[in-house]
């Protein structure tokens, strides 16, 4: 095992279209695409696909949606570990103007306990809060093997404040913020004080506030995507994730800014195609975004 990603799994259906049907009305959409989905499955998924292939802890059901699941993964070589669930989870994506409208099916009822996994070789775990659970359990074992573990805080979930005693690197939303009733900068003293060591906060076009250590906050830039080049920004922040847990297993004693700035590009890319295999960067995709787009302003 080289790391180990842990989080709720979905199929997704992202669909392009001009309006959304109601009542008795239907609609045909222009395009579609269905894939892998979930935080930290897909940030899983972008590591994989940069390189080193983790392993994944997450929901898992004996239906028809999981086999298929099981096979993304395997075109990977992802090995999976089942939370077992009795359903399959869904999302349906509907990508406009820079934004996405989702409705989820979720099935997060776990009906056995967590399995144990055995962390031999892993260099870094990185969760989502969404097997609470699972995400504290390995989040204190890895904390005592010494093993880097990385939060992606999406939203403030049932833990969260237990399971950042454990976290090495949070990169969190804006909603993470508003849930807390803290601005980003006294968020990032929150997450200082909580003994985070790189903390940040994801601010789409406005690129990352974040912080390492005892130093100051600072910003990195976002790259300027032309607007008509944008198609699907679902799964970039995910993506980010996947790309700076993957900058690290690849040089863990390079700079954390340097790491974000693989991140960056890897969102810059992502955010161009639709759905979320078809965004999937490989190392060759990053050199390019990073040639041909700048930071903004």
């Amino acid at each position: 095992m080289k790391a180990l990603f842990i989080g709720q799994s979905y199929i997704d259906v992202t669909f392009l279209s001009e309006t959304m049907p109601e009542g008795d009305e239907k609609a045909i959409a222009q395009d579609y695409a269905v894939s892998f989905g979930g935080n930290a499955v897909t940030a899983a998924f972008v590591c994989a696909k940069l390189g080193i292939s983790p392993d994944l802890l997450c929901s898992m059901a004996d239906d028809w949606l999981s086999r298929m699941f099981r096979d993304m993964a395997a075109k990977y070589s992802i090995p999976i570990h089942s939370a077992k669930v009795k359903e399959s989870s869904l999302s349906f994506i509907m990508p406009k103007d820079g934004k996405r409208a989702i409705v989820r099916c979720r099935d997060n009822d776990f009906l056995h306990p967590v399995p144990d996994l055995n962390l031999a070789g892993c260099q870094a775990l990185h969760v989502d809060g969404h097997i609470p659970e699972a995400a504290l359990h390995y989040a204190k074992a890895c904390r005592k093997h010494g093993i880097m573990t990385s939060l992606d805080g999406g939203a403030v979930r049932e833990n969260t404040e237990e399971l950042l005693d454990y976290i090495d690197v949070a990169i969190v939303s804006e909603l993470f913020c508003e849930q807390l009733g803290k601005s980003a900068e006294d968020t990032l003293e929150y997450l200082r004080a909580k003994g985070v060591k790189v903390g940040g906060v994801t601010q789409g076009e406005k690129g990352l506030l974040w912080y390492e250590a005892k130093s100051p906050i600072k910003r990195l830039a976002a790259l300027s995507v032309p607007k008509e080049r944008v198609l699907d920004t679902n799964g970039a922040g995910d993506t980010f994730h996947g790309a700076y847990v993957y900058g690290y297993l690849a040089n863990p004693k390079g700079a954390w800014e340097d790491h974000f700035k693989l991140a960056r590009s890897a969102s810059a890319h992502a955010i161009q195609f639709l759905g979320n295999e078809a965004s999937l960067p490989t190392v060759q995709d990053l050199d390019n975004v990073q040639k041909n787009f700048p930071a903004s302003d």
